[in-house]
């Protein structure tokens, strides 16, 4: 299911880096990465075995648009996963009831409107007209079969946790819906313009629990035949190797301007850059910080830069030892330099973090004070744990470029107080179905706060009722933190649920369930013939308006 390779000290030699991003793969987390979690029914292969990236990939056609990516899909099923790489794809075919711009405002989508009608009842006005791509309608019940279908326990979806305060969908009249929650719940219209809230043709979610009901698993006839609302339609998907979407021209909105979009998978950064400097693909993402000097000078190319709503973290898994002691946490916390790492790795593209939401997102209080770098405390406080002589562990990272070298940088610092630390990398299903079961000791990941809201970024990542999959794989069971937690979701008034989540960064930074690394920007390249490419601080691509000229 993985490989595991023990990595000497110190940073990659050049040689080395060139073996090891040929079988890179670094989806963001993302929910967080990450969005985070993510079941793997589909998961692409990038230990190596998946050659999208070997051969010289043909030019794209005039007006078609190619997106060279790290990672595949995990799946296309709106409810299935929680991962970027495949939100990515998802943004596309789907459309929630509400958009997100790039500051965070809520704008119509699905809905033109919607408003509060009680504390706990909010109410959406449905577009007149919308078609789905099977050319059936959108109605206030299609909404409600959805909403229903993300809590359905039978489909233990990973983005349920978004939408577990919902008690009924109510269908008013076809054009209007209601949301009944358990209890007042402010961030409740952030959480609908989720791409978790994403609405499928009922037709393909009828056909879905069809396929459940002759044995399939949820999501099997979803990810052969997605079917939303979205600008672009489903058109193939070669696991491993490329996801096409063509143009709907039946769109309710503005048509996209390209006639397709081929997200191909190339896990090989330096194949990456090759094919946007020979025009084979229009836009790469990620760049590697230690590329970006190449990549802003090349001819007929550029460097496009987004500041995010991200964290990369080290986890630790609490319960496992020695890490279910919270002294080895805060020393293990402590003995990581993470200038090091923003400095040495990310090439200054990210901000350190002290916690794990930043200063963009509702919640975050700078009073907050973070564990210092402080390796001769660190030292004291594993002797006060019992652990004077140090410990043998392991650090999981899928096979990132960057989280490869941290974790090299951090076997490097964890040896000067005694911890010895051997690196698995991990192919990208495996590793998250592992961390999701706990077999870990510490594990290298990210998670994307896409509402901008503290709930969002501590509730799926903290709360004992999200372990596993959704979001708590450091398996953190805190009464207190929980309580905290779930009165913040409950409260109306910003300023106290903002004194809750100081609260809650208290506990967070006191605990140490992970080591809070930093809060990156995303690098993209594009070539300069693309225009109106934009990506949404939240990771997602936005390409609706973007032209081949």
């Amino acid at each position: 299911m993985f490989r595991s390779k023990t990595l000497k000290a110190g940073l990659l030699s050049a040689a080395a880096v060139m073996t090891f991003t040929a079988c890179a793969s670094e989806p963001d987390n993302d929910g967080g990465t990450v969005n985070d979690s993510a079941d793997n029914n589909n998961a692409a292969d990038n230990n190596g075995n998946n050659d999208a990236g070997d051969d010289e990939a043909a030019p794209a056609g005039d007006n078609d648009l190619v997106i060279a990516v790290l990672s595949d899909a995990d799946s296309l099923d709106a409810h299935g996963s929680n991962d970027v790489p495949s939100s990515n794809i998802q943004v596309n075919i789907y459309e929630p009831l509400l958009s997100q711009t790039e500051d965070g405002d809520l704008e119509p989508l699905l809905a033109t409107d919607w408003e509060a009608v009680e504390d706990d009842l909010w109410e959406f006005t449905l577009r007149e007209g919308v078609t789905f791509h099977d050319g059936s309608e959108l109605t206030a019940d299609v909404v409600k079969a959805n909403f229903d279908r993300v809590l359905d326990p039978d489909v233990a979806s990973p983005r349920a946790f978004l939408y577990d305060m919902i008690e009924e969908v109510i269908v008013v009249d076809d054009l209007t819906v209601q949301f009944q929650t358990e209890f007042p719940f402010a961030p409740l219209p952030a959480h609908i313009a989720h791409s978790g809230g994403a609405i499928m043709s009922q037709e393909v979610i009828d056909a879905d629990y069809e396929a459940m009901a002759d044995g399939g698993q949820p999501g099997d006839y979803i990810n052969d035949n997605p079917v939303g609302t979205g600008f672009f339609k489903f058109e193939s998907w070669t696991p491993g190797d490329n996801i096409v979407l063509t143009r709907n021209d039946d769109y309710w909105g503005d048509h996209a301007n390209v006639d397709s979009v081929t997200f191909r998978v190339v896990p090989e950064d330096l194949t990456r850059i090759g094919e946007l400097e020979t025009g084979s693909a229009h836009i790469i993402h990620p760049v590697s910080p230690s590329d970006t000097g190449r990549v802003d000078n090349m001819d007929g190319a550029s460097l496009y830069q987004q500041e995010s709503l991200s964290l990369a973290y080290i986890g630790f898994n609490m319960q496992a030892e020695p890490f279910d002691d919270v002294l080895v946490r805060q020393a293990v916390s402590m003995a990581i330099n993470k200038e090091d790492i923003i400095f040495g790795v990310m090439d200054g593209t990210a901000e350190p973090a002290l916690g794990p939401i930043g200063p963009q997102v509702f919640g975050y209080s700078d009073q907050v004070e973070g564990l210092p770098y402080d390796p001769e405390q660190a030292a004291e406080l594993l002797a006060e744990a019992g652990y004077e002589d140090g410990f043998s562990t392991t650090i999981w990272t899928n096979d990132s470029r960057e989280r490869m070298d941290i974790a090299e940088l951090v076997q490097d610092q964890l040896g000067d107080i005694g911890v010895d630390v051997e690196i698995e990398v991990l192919e990208w299903g495996a590793y998250l179905d592992e961390t999701a079961e706990g077999n870990h000791d510490m594990f290298i990941l990210g998670w994307t706060t896409v509402t901008a809201d503290a709930d969002y970024g501590m509730y799926a990542l903290f709360h004992s009722s999200q372990v596993g999959s959704p979001g708590n794989r450091s398996f953190m069971e805190n009464e207190e933190l929980d309580a905290i937690l779930d009165e913040a979701r409950r409260e109306a008034d910003p300023d106290v649920r903002a004194a809750l989540y100081e609260d809650a960064m208290e506990i967070l930074v006191e605990e140490a369930p992970m080591s809070y690394l930093y809060h990156q920007n995303y690098l993209v390249g594009l070539r300069d013939e693309v225009q109106g490419f934009w990506k949404h601080p939240n990771g997602l691509y936005m390409i609706q308006d973007v032209e081949i000229q």
